[in-house]
Formats: structure tokens, C-alpha cells, sequence
């Protein structure tokens, strides 16, 4: 008999079945770097499956995480994550916000902006 590759941690659930065959992600058009925030009325989920807990306890407000950050901490493929990330969305447990535009990040005046007030503190 084969040693468990995770001590202490059970079986995994098959991909296919997480995501119950489907391999095309949602129409949300949800990326790698989108972040992800659970729903402040996201409470009481203890029924849901456990890789939606998961997910919904790893992406708190305000901040949340980028789907790229979900999976790896999940140990999963990109495309699975999404495919359960869009069922997410769709039943209103989680927010999505694209990442910031280039020509936000790339505001010179606004860093130094965000420096100066860093520096403050």
C-alpha cells in the first residue's frame, strides 16, 4: 500500500467531481489575478461543501485574495478553482473585483501619495 502523499490529511476529492464534469469557467470572465471577497451575508455556511468553506474563510473582508493565491493555497489547478469560484459568484457568496488597471498602478503622483501617507504612519 501506497503512502498517503499528506500525512494527516484525508482523501481528496476527485476535480471532475468537485466541479461536476464542467471544465469551462463561468462567464464572469475571472482571471488569475481577480480578487476574490467572501459576502458579508456569506455567514452561516456550514452546509456548503468543503471546498466552499474553504474558500469562503481564506478570502475575508475587505481585502480578500487573487484566484492565482486561492488555488495554490488549495493545491489545485486554475481552471477547478475558477469553476467553483464562478458557482460561488453566481449564488452571491463571494464579490470579484478585476485587478488594478495599469495606468492605475503606474500613477506617479499617486504613489508617492501612498508613500508619504505609509511613511506617516
Amino acid at each position: 500500500m501506497a503512502a498517503d502523499p499528506e500525512p494527516g490529511r484525508g482523501r481528496r476529492t476527485r476535480l471532475y467531481a468537485l466541479t461536476d464534469g464542467r471544465t469551462a469557467a463561468s462567464r464572469h470572465g475571472l482571471t488569475m489575478d481577480t480578487l476574490i471577497t467572501a459576502a458579508d451575508d456569506a455567514d452561516g455556511h456550514g452546509s456548503l461543501p468543503t471546498e466552499w468553506q474553504e474558500i469562503l474563510a481564506m478570502c475575508p473582508s475587505p481585502n480578500g485574495r487573487a484566484i492565482a493565491e486561492i488555488a495554490a493555497r488549495m493545491q489545485m489547478r486554475l481552471t477547478p478553482v475558477t469553476v467553483l469560484l464562478g458557482e460561488l459568484l453566481e449564488r452571491g457568496l463571494i464579490r470579484h473585483r478585476p485587478p488594478l488597471d495599469v495606468s492605475e498602478t503606474s500613477n506617479v503622483h499617486l504613489l508617492m501619495k501612498i508613500r508619504d501617507n505609509l511613511a506617516r504612519l
